[in-house]
């Protein structure tokens, strides 16, 4: 049986945003116990972001300089340390703050959700006994803890180093350095592993005591990994456990319903990947248990007898209270992420003025998935951000691809011996000059070539927005990889109304149309098999026909196991619920699959 977790003051989270849009996050909503998660893929915009802070706290700033062979790990540490050092300070002032309408631990109580905690500080307010409410209030400060600096780092950005030409060694390739970056760090929080496995980088984790328990069984530094379903957990947490690492919590995160990047899975949808992890989870904590606690006797340190806590949370299109409220009652979850509407919450993300009124205006029109990601991987794209805009630009004017000043996204090795991003103006120009040798018919060019230009500089571009208000760069480009799900709302809204929002105390949903979201992440997945499809039947498609059929029949699965559940929703919201998943049986009736035995 798994120990019950310690559960945090809230219910939610903040996933990372891009490279800038959460970078200090943390520092906004910290102290009012809400955890957060920031990007360590741009240490220049990190850089950048501590001097910032560092002038406007009047804290002493040295500049890393770039010069610097260890320059990447150095700058993250600087900074999560003064992030570190300046929540704790914040949550100090907030812990010794009054009791009174406006004062900052008033804040933090108004803002739980329905919980022991916060009828204890509703109790304390009708107290009227002096010497019994000052007892209260006290307690209550000591119970005002601060919420997670939860760190990213998105696997496969792992581009290795040169100097001079040479490769160096692998610990200054990027994913590496910043995992020595966090784990050099004073943070008691956890860092969050996203886009898949990274062996080297894994195994690298081995060597920082702060992953391993203490004498007491206490771990400072927690591994979560983000996941698409029960195998992807399974099998990256044996992983992990044969060297003497523990999974503290496995973030479950929809294949296409959610910003960023997008990494479908085979048509398995959410609704069927939630109940099976929650019918293995205790399977999953005894399998890896034993295994852990050998690699750790192996390696001479601290064990423990029973299997440490596990939560599992999960995150992708939640976009209702009702929502959020099902996924932690029917699947037992610990806790869900809501990260796209807080792009509509200036006090949590950094979005600046002109694309804030952009995404309060976005339709379905202007938000999709894209091929944008020069790591051949979807992405979710405003279509009418100043990025795209620029880009558009660059092609109208015979000039396509973009400057590659960070280079974290260097993957291709086509045309050069060492690596180029497939966004940059280099490659595009000598991949299209290259295309009229590789024989593709006039359909096929057509696509090939707007699948080349569709790339777009995101290592850089995705902090457009917080150094514009920063005045860091005033006139940088912005790339916003918001989900679809902020089409749901149009209100620039406060932290209070956003929280409010997602306990079900108010409602910012300005979409009367908008599907459950589940249905919605299926309608993405039968979009994207179509897509597949047509690729397939232009013969651009290195997937084989047992594929299609497999994505197939897991959609059909899927569509199956909606409406039995529907049965537990009531009223209007399982009429339309069961009306969308018809319509969406029938669509995915009517698209050709490529034949089995071709």
């Amino acid at each position: 049986m798994i120990k019950s977790i310690q559960h945090s003051s809230h219910t939610f989270h903040i996933p990372v945003m891009g490279t800038g849009f959460t970078i200090d996050t943390p520092l906004r909503v910290a102290e009012y116990g809400i955890s957060s998660v920031i990007s360590l893929v741009d240490d220049t915009l990190i850089e950048q972001m501590r001097k910032f802070h560092c002038e406007k706290a009047n804290q002493p700033y040295e500049e890393i300089p770039n010069s610097n062979d260890d320059a990447r790990a150095l700058r993250i540490t600087a900074y999560l340390n003064l992030m570190d050092c300046l929540i704790a300070n914040r949550v100090k002032a907030l812990q010794a703050s009054p009791f009174e309408p406006g004062s900052r631990i008033t804040r933090y109580f108004e803002l739980l959700p329905d919980s022991p905690l916060r009828q204890a500080y509703h109790d304390m307010l009708a107290t009227t006994d002096p010497q019994e409410k000052e007892q209260l209030r006290e307690s209550l400060r000591s119970q005002a803890v601060p919420g997670s600096i939860d760190a990213n780092i998105m696997t496969k950005l792992d581009r290795d180093k040169y100097r001079n030409g040479e490769k160096m060694d692998p610990e200054f390739a990027d994913a590496m350095s910043a995992l020595r970056g966090y784990a050099n760090s004073t943070l008691n929080s956890s860092l969050v592993l996203s886009a898949g496995m990274n062996p080297r980088l894994y195994s690298y984790l081995t060597t920082f005591d702060d992953f391993f328990p203490d004498e007491n069984g206490r771990i400072k530094k927690r591994i979560i990994l983000k996941v698409s379903d029960y195998r992807s957990a399974i099998i990256q947490g044996k992983f992990l456990a044969k060297r003497g690492l523990w999974v503290s919590e496995y973030r479950i995160e929809s294949g296409l319903n959610c910003g960023g990047h997008a990494f479908a899975t085979k048509g398995e949808l959410m609704g069927p990947i939630l109940k099976e992890c929650g019918l293995k989870r205790n399977e999953l904590t005894e399998k890896l248990h034993p295994i852990y606690v050998k690699a750790l006797k192996a390696a001479n340190r601290t064990t423990v007898d029973q299997p440490l806590d596990v939560k599992v949370t999960v995150q992708g299109g939640i976009g209702t209270a009702e929502e959020a409220d099902f996924l932690l009652q029917h699947y037992n979850v610990d806790g869900t992420g809501w990260c796209t509407p807080f792009m509509l919450v200036p006090e949590v993300a950094n979005v600046d003025e002109e694309h804030l009124k952009k995404l309060a205006a976005a339709t379905d029109k202007d938000v999709r998935l894209t091929d944008g990601s020069p790591l051949s991987i979807l992405y979710w794209n405003l279509l009418n951000s100043s990025s795209e805009m620029a880009r558009i630009g660059r092609i109208r004017d015979g000039k396509p691809g973009a400057p590659c000043p960070k280079k974290h996204a260097v993957t291709d090795t086509e045309f050069t011996k060492i690596p180029i991003c497939t966004a940059s103006r280099a490659y595009q120009k000598l991949k299209l000059e290259h295309l009229p040798s590789e024989g593709f018919s006039d359909a096929q060019l057509a696509v090939v070539k707007e699948d080349i230009l569709a790339r777009a500089c995101i290592c850089h571009e995705l902090g457009g927005s917080v150094k514009i208000m920063h005045g860091i760069e005033p006139n940088a480009t912005s790339t916003i990889c918001c989900g679809p799900g902020i089409t749901d709302f149009s209100k620039v809204a406060s932290l209070e109304e956003m929280v409010g929002h997602i306990y079900g105390r108010l409602s910012l949903m300005t979409n009367p149309e908008r599907p459950h979201m589940f249905i919605r992440e299926l309608k993405l997945y039968i979009d994207n098999f179509r897509r597949e499809t047509e690729r397939y039947s232009l013969e651009l498609s290195a997937r084989a026909p047992k594929y299609f059929h497999e994505v197939r029949d897991n959609l059909f699965e899927g569509i199956e196991y909606y409406q039995h559940l529907a049965n537990d929703f009531t009223g209007e919201t399982q009429i339309k619920f069961l009306d969308d998943l018809k319509t969406l049986r029938d669509e995915l009736e009517g698209i050709p699959t490529p034949n089995k035995d071709a």
